[in-house]
Order: structure tokens, then C-alpha cells, then sequence
């Protein structure tokens, strides 16, 4: 996402990302204390469950999650194709579509596989970013880049900074999934909150860092014109290092796609063991995975390669995720007087009284950034809604009918 972001903020490109951080960090901080109160999977509509009550509104927040992150998943595999046809060639939606289906076999394989390729490919992802700012800081010493930068230069302003921030937030997309792997993890109460808030702070930092290196190194135009904007810095301070950073890229985007779909398939899992969609999406391969909610991740990430290319996709999955952060953070601010005595191992900071202030202040900014979004996507987003509500209500009535 950084080539595009690049392409809208400019030289303020880090402030993109630093605002994507703060909106992060709030919501992680309102994730952590519902994850260590009601760790399991289909987080978001156990969440919404206890705190509103309302099964409809609980189907349609873990709905709107589903569709975040099944989205996700083509937006990341082509910035996979991106990579690959820069070092290959190659049609790039055959080599998403390729992507994902080789993803759906081993998240079909089992967690255990799918974690081993997520070690690896995290430690290399980690690696070159790492190296992006280093060369970063090596280039913009050698050639004294950083005292003429303008840090602050943006050809759309503060509309341009916040726009990107829609963009790159994209970035940040991860650090809530975990809470809907928590049933696959030992002691989640204690170690989800952990890791939600160690990925985000660790994340956050290496973005700022990487996108402050690679706008000073190359320039924001030539990043937007890239599609491979991270292996073309590498290249302009060690010609022949685009490469090493192109395989690097495959690794992280890979390991991503890789998340999503796992997540995907545990959301629809968690809907089904809630009753809320037909019971073969909970039911368990010999592998010990949800075969079916696999099999129908794979279905929808592939359909939705059809609505663009990588800003729409991504700012549709944004679009849905600030408002699955919205009910997120209600959820926490009307659970500490629903559930006043609930046992809670985490607890976000900054309270008046028994009011969180952090939930209520990322409630403000996820709205705010509501507005920076296109039409259209509000259209998608409503289309993709609308079919959520349909296999709701048909499944409603087939239960009533089978009740009756």
C-alpha cells in the first residue's frame, strides 16, 4: 500500500501512518480488554452479543468482519502478482487467484502448518523491511537528504494526509484478527491482549519508519508509479538488491493472504457454531479445519478480484473495518456498566470513573474518517451487506420452520 499512499500524502506519508497507528492503538487497547474477558472465535459478534443483546446486530457486525477481511485477501494477492510479474511476469489475476488457492490448501492442512509458514515468513517480511531502513538511513546520511526533506509536504494538505490514511490503514489490518484465533491458543486470556498490543506498537513503528525511508529515497511520484515500490528503493542505493527485496515481498504478501484467509474461514466457523449460518461451517476435516468455511473464503476472495484493483479493495476492507471498530469500541464502553463485575485481566487505560476514554475517542475518529471515503465504496460495502442479510434472514426462517 505504500506506493499508493505515496501517490496521495506525499512527503507526509508518515503521517498516514502515524494517525493509522493512533486509531489502531485505541481500538487494540478496547480488543484487549474483550478478548481477556470472552475469549473466543467470531470475537466481534460474541462482543456485540453481551453487550447489545441483539442476535441481528451481533450477525451483522461479524458479517461486515467477514467481508473485511475475505477482501483482504485479493488486495494482498495481487500486491503479491505485483511482485511476481515484477520478477517474472505474468497475469496478475491468474497469479492472485493462484496465490490463494495453494493459501487454501495449507490453511486446510491445519494450524500447525499454516503457523510454521507464518514463523518463517514473518522473520524474512521483518528482515527486509528492516533493511529498507537501514538503507534509508545510510542513503539519506551519505547524500544529507534528510536536512532538505520537507517532512510535511503533501500536494492534497491535511485532506491528503487523512485520505491516505484510508489507504495505508491497511497495513494495520491484522492485529484485531487475533482474537478470532483465541480458541487456538493457550491461556488467550493473558496472551491475546499481549499480542494484540506488541504487534500493533512493533508494526507501527517499522511503517513510520520504512515509508519515511522510502519517500526520501525515491520520491513519492516515482513510488506511486511502482508495482513493486519497495524493491525499487532497495535498487536505487544497491543496484541489484530489487530482487532480494522482490522474494521478500512474496514471503510477507503470501504470509498475509496466508492470516486472512485462516481468519476468514475461524469467523465463519464461530457464526456457525453460534447458530447464526447452517452447521456445515462449523463442522471439522480430519485435519482438525473447518473444510466448508475454507472452501467458501476461497469462493467470495476470488468474486471479489472483480470489483478493482488494490485502492478500492483496500479502501473497502478499510471502510468495513472502522465500522467493525466502531461497535468494537460501544461494545467496551456499555459492557463496564452492563458487566461492571465481569472478570477482566486487561483493562484499557484511561478511564473517568468506569467510562473508557480511549473507546470513546477512537469511536470519534472512525467516524471521522468515514467521511474520506468514495461513493462507490459505500456502495460496495452495502451490496456486500445487503447479501449477508439475505443468507441471514433465509437461514432465520428455515431454523423457525425446523423449530416449528
Amino acid at each position: 500500500m505504500i506506493g499508493v499512499g505515496a501517490g496521495i500524502a506525499g512527503n507526509a506519508l508518515w503521517l498516514s501512518f502515524l494517525i493509522g497507528a493512533v486509531i489502531a492503538a485505541f481500538t487494540a487497547f478496547s480488543y484487549a480488554e474483550l478478548s481477556s474477558m470472552y475469549p473466543k472465535e467470531a470475537a466481534e459478534y460474541v462482543y456485540t452479543k453481551h453487550a447489545f443483546g441483539k442476535e441481528s446486530l451481533s450477525f451483522i457486525v461479524q458479517w461486515i468482519m467477514f467481508f473485511t477481511v475475505v477482501i483482504g485477501v485479493p488486495t494482498v494477492a495481487l500486491g503479491f502478482a505485483g511482485y511476481w510479474s515484477f520478477l517474472f511476469g505474468g497475469n496478475t489475476t491468474i497469479i492472485a487467484l493462484a496465490l490463494m488457492s495453494v493459501m487454501s490448501l495449507l490453511n486446510y492442512l491445519g494450524i500447525k502448518e499454516s503457523a510454521r509458514y507464518n514463523d518463517i515468513s514473518t522473520v524474512i517480511e521483518a528482515f527486509g523491511l528492516g533493511a529498507i531502513i537501514v538503507l534509508g538511513l545510510y542513503y539519506g546520511t551519505r547524500y544529507d537528504v534528510f536536512s532538505s526533506f520537507d517532512f510535511f509536504s503533501s500536494p492534497a494538505g491535511i485532506p491528503g494526509i487523512l485520505t491516505a490514511t484510508t489507504v495505508v490503514y491497511f497495513a494495520f489490518i491484522g492485529f484485531e484478527n487475533l482474537v478470532n484465533i483465541s480458541e487456538e491458543a493457550k491461556d488467550a486470556q493473558r496472551v491475546i491482549p499481549k499480542a494484540l498490543l506488541l504487534s500493533l506498537f512493533i508494526s507501527a513503528a517499522i511503517y513510520i519508519l520504512v515509508s519515511i525511508a522510502a519517500v526520501a529515497i525515491v520520491g513519492y511520484g516515482q513510488l506511486a508509479a511502482s508495482k513493486a515500490p519497495l524493491a525499487e528503493v532497495a535498487e536505487k542505493v544497491m543496484p541489484g538488491s530489487s530482487m532480494a527485496l522482490a522474494v521478500i515481498a512474496l514471503f510477507a504478501t503470501s504470509n498475509t493472504v496466508l492470516i486472512l484467509m485462516i481468519v476468514g474461514s475461524r469467523l465463519l466457523y464461530g457464526l456457525s457454531s453460534n447458530n447464526s449460518i447452517p452447521s456445515v461451517f462449523s463442522k471439522i476435516s480430519s485435519r482438525g479445519t473447518p473444510y466448508a468455511s475454507i472452501a467458501l473464503v476461497w469462493v467470495f476472495a476470488a468474486g471479489s478480484l472483480m470489483i478493482g484493483g488494490i485502492k478500492s479493495l483496500a479502501h473497502l476492507v478499510d471502510l468495513g473495518i472502522f465500522t467493525v471498530y466502531i461497535f468494537v469500541n460501544l461494545s467496551v464502553i456499555v459492557l463496564r456498566y452492563r458487566e461492571p463485575n465481569a472478570k477482566r485481566l486487561f483493562k484499557s487505560p484511561v478511564n473517568i470513573g468506569s467510562f473508557p476514554v480511549l473507546a470513546f475517542l477512537s469511536i470519534l475518529m472512525n467516524l471521522l474518517m468515514l467521511y474520506y471515503f468514495e461513493a462507490i465504496t459505500f456502495l460496495y460495502a452495502f451490496a456486500l451487506l445487503a447479501v449477508g442479510l439475505v443468507l441471514y434472514v433465509l437461514f432465520d426462517r428455515n431454523n423457525q420452520g425446523v423449530d416449528g
